[in-house]
């Protein structure tokens, strides 16, 4: 079960398809370069692997507990914290005005990929925190940023975000939890909230959870719920801690994966909290923490992905089963066509993936940072629509790369001494929430491509295509060897093109029955020509793996890039063929 960091990999996709160099020209990027890159990411990949990655099968196997109104994190995953604490890593794209180390955030994917491919369930604690700490930035008063961000971001406080009830899951506007004014600038918090991810644990002193909750005579449905800040400790005007607040876990969920993390059925009774935002604007507020979720859940797909990749890789060295073709000796299965076909599935699948993740990150940085206010506002639409993209893909690749993995290992994959079971587990989790898979495709086709009329998406498709014209500025060999990952773009293309135009043109049923197909056909082609733009680039520059890189994107393009077209039936054909069946029928024909 041992872990081996892609530090390769991440810092080829850093150099060679996001857009490095302008993140680097922004005013607060002047002082990242390559030196400080190089050692992040080495030192995320000692740590993850040495620190982490230990307390990965513990966690899954030792549950956390729930004793007398506290939960006891997994044996380990105390220690563990403290030590991410301590080396500053949640810090790493945090403001620096509150003590984070301001660097960018297309940074902090590449090194959260690794801490989460060591152990995702562990993981899931810092995601959460640093999502809630950019919600308190994006909309909290200067009291409540003073009180809780430092501490927030340094990690020595953790978050938590309490959305779902037991009868508002993916639609919040149906949530019941009730804040009542107490007369001092604080309110009563009153309900109980489900699948809290880290809704309490012993690892850090103090948990600040952002609740939603609805105000007396607040509009019905989702224009009348608001956020709040509550914390498991109240804060005293010198930052010790005081009493504890009034909510508490009554029950841990038994769950299919990521053991190891604490999902919480938090009960909230006269709970004080302090407002966050506007009075009944507490959807947008969250929506400043979830989009940010959404992109690292996506990262969180691709890492146990990685993990699954690697340990399905280090088996088929060891594992000696049959005669290869060629050789006279039994040899390691890794010689088996088709084993060599799933271990090269999941790598470029996995990488295909990561550069969608890593270059939502870069557009994300480049909106918040860059200097003219037309680039921020390109590249702030630019991350909106690739963020459903980084989230349902990223999650759907850890899925089936984990699937994979388990079949590399063969039987031996579906038992649980191998760890090969625990990432197909815990895999399963991240195309569901932040927002179910199905939901990242409506968001993309209903806010993301008809509402601006097609506008930031017909921006990417023309980007799309240049990166396929740099191709002929290669000598003749190299764009001989990228020949049929080439065609296979152009098509891709053009079925995006015209799918697209399908979509913008459909009436609202036929476009959300065609949503899934229109971001499976746009996430294939988008990764595609992201990496063979980093082919590219790094040919031109000269960097010694780009020829490996080339042959990866080879099978990249006939394995993943080759299907975009296929889906342009689905897209055509819209609602008819999923409602054309009897529904009195689904049961049986």
């Amino acid at each position: 079960m041992t872990y081996n960091t892609p530090v390769n990999a991440i810092d080829y996709l850093l150099h060679h398809v996001v857009d490095l160099d302008e993140i680097k020209a922004c005013p607060a990027y002047v002082d990242v370069n390559d030196d400080l890159i190089s050692d992040i990411l080495q030192g995320a990949a000692v740590f993850s692997k040495e620190v982490l990655a230990p307390t990965n099968w513990s966690g899954d196997q030792n549950h956390p507990e729930l004793k007398g109104g506290n939960v006891i994190a997994s044996p380990g995953f105390k220690q563990a914290y403290r030590s991410f604490v301590e080396a500053g890593w949640l810090g790493l794209a945090g403001p620096t005005e509150y003590g984070g180390m301001g660097l960018p955030q297309v940074l902090s994917v590449g090194v959260n990929e690794m801490l989460y491919s060591a152990n995702m369930a562990l993981g899931l604690c810092p995601m959460l925190t640093s999502s809630a700490s950019n919600a308190i930035l994006a909309h909290a008063s200067d009291e409540l940023k003073a009180t809780y961000l430092e501490k927030m971001i340094n990690g020595e406080w953790s978050g938590a975000m309490d959305l779902t009830e037991p009868q508002a899951g993916s639609d919040l506007g149906e949530l019941r939890a009730k804040a009542v004014p107490n007369g001092d600038g604080t309110y009563a918090l009153s309900g109980q909230k489900i699948y809290i991810t880290w809704g309490d644990h012993d690892c850090a002193d103090n948990i600040i959870h952002l609740v939603l909750a609805r105000l007396p005579d607040a509009p019905a449905g989702s224009r009348g719920i608001s956020l709040f800040l509550a914390p498991k400790y109240f804060v005293e005007p010198d930052g010790s801690l005081g009493k504890r607040n009034n909510f508490r876990p009554i029950g841990l969920e038994d769950k299919l994966g990521i053991h190891g993390s604490p999902t919480c059925v938090m009960e909230f009774d006269n709970a004080t909290g302090w407002l966050v935002g506007p009075e009944n604007k507490g959807l947008a507020c969250m929506f400043t923490m979830m989009n940010e979720a959404r992109l690292f859940v996506g990262v969180q797909g691709v890492a146990i992905g990685e993990r699954a990749y690697q340990a399905a890789l280090s088996y088929a060295n060891d594992r000696v089963q049959g005669k290869v073709a060629g050789e006279a000796e039994k040899a390691p299965i890794i010689g088996h066509p088709d084993v060599r076909r799933m271990l090269m599935e999941m790598k470029a699948g996995l990488m295909g993936a990561r550069a969608i993740c890593m270059a939502t990150a870069a557009a994300g940085d480049i909106a918040v940072s860059a200097e003219d206010e037309e680039t921020r506002n390109s590249a702030h639409a630019r991350e909106a629509l690739l963020t459903p993209l980084a989230k349902a893909y990223g999650s759907d690749i850890g899925v089936e790369m984990a699937s994979i993995g388990v079949q590399v290992h063969g039987g031996m994959g579906f038992v649980e001494e191998t760890g090969a079971a625990q990432h197909y587990r815990d895999s399963r989790i991240a195309p569901i929430y932040e927002g179910t898979n199905g939901i990242q495709a409506i968001d993309l086709v209903g806010r993301k491509l008809r509402r601006d009329g097609g506008e930031a998406m017909q921006a990417l498709i023309a980007e799309l295509r240049d990166i396929l014209a740099q191709v002929t500025e290669l000598d003749d060999q190299a764009a001989l060897e990228l020949g049929s990952a080439v065609d296979n773009l152009g098509a891709g293309l053009e079925a995006m093109t015209t799918a697209t135009n399908l979509i913008l043109t459909a009436d609202e049923t036929d476009a959300l029955a065609s949503a899934t197909a229109y971001l499976a056909l746009c996430s294939d082609v988008v990764s595609g020509a992201f990496l063979i733009k980093g082919v590219v680039n790094g040919l031109k520059k000269q960097d010694p793996r780009a020829k490996s890189m080339q042959k990866l994107v080879w099978f990249h393009s006939v394995a993943f890039l080759s299907r975009a077209p296929s889906y342009l039936d689905q897209i055509k054909y819209g609602a008819g063929p999923v409602f054309g069946f009897d529904k009195e029928l689904l049961a049986d024909l």
